[in-house]
């Protein structure tokens, strides 16, 4: 005699298998991440709702591994999500400016590693007349990044809260990499039927420079 499944018990497995599914994409994977400051400005605004590439430093056993998935090594321009480590409740997001091994120094705003200073083209949208706006922390360092930990900076320099105030992150903290904005709300608007009249089509599917 054959066994058959009940229809209410297939449904229930295919749910828990769903579940089980998602979250091991948000775990492992994938994580949607919302932008709630200016600290990333001109390119990130209030209300980008992003995805977070969490599988790209995932660890790899062996040199196969490295060739076939879509695992990388992190490099001075990406944008990434970490914990933030004064409260490692809180999500943050920054730009990586300073490697391990490197000396970070801050001139006039302008960034220099080991002495050079670094072309910025992320930062063409805050430049005014090919400066960037004052900037209360335009000075610092310099600073010898250890094995380990990175600096990290937002875009708009005069109100991100970064490597600057709270310090080296260390690498474990790093949660994975911005790759694109899937949906854009202006949630600041006062108009009428904000929630139609401020998406932002233009920056719905815009890859994460």
């Amino acid at each position: 005699m054959s066994f058959q499944k009940s229809t209410t018990r297939e449904y229930f497995e295919s749910i828990v298998i769903a579940v089980i599914l998602a979250l091991f994409v948000r775990t492992w994977v994938i994580q949607a991440f919302k932008i709630p400051t200016g600290s990333m400005e001109q390119n990130l605004l209030i209300g980008d709702h992003l995805l977070v590439n969490k599988f790209v430093y995932a660890p790899a056993a062996t040199a196969a591994e490295r060739m076939l998935l879509p695992i990388g090594e992190y490099q001075r321009g990406d944008v990434l999500v970490f914990k933030y480590p004064e409260d490692p409740e809180r999500d943050f997001i920054k730009r990586l400016i300073g490697l391990p091994g490197e000396t970070i120094e801050l001139r006039q705003s302008r960034v220099f590693i080991n002495g050079e200073p670094i072309a910025e083209p992320y930062l063409d949208a805050m430049r005014q007349g090919g400066h960037m706006p004052p900037d209360i922390r335009g000075t610092f360092g310099p600073q010898v990044v250890p094995e380990g930990h990175l600096f990290m900076m937002g875009d708009n320099r005069e109100t991100s809260l970064d490597s600057r105030y709270w310090g080296l992150l260390e690498g474990w903290r790093l949660e994975g990499r911005a790759v694109f904005t899937y949906f854009s709300y202006n949630k600041e608007s006062y108009r009428p039927f904000p929630w139609l009249r401020e998406i932002r089509f233009g920056r719905i599917g815009r890859h994460i420079r």
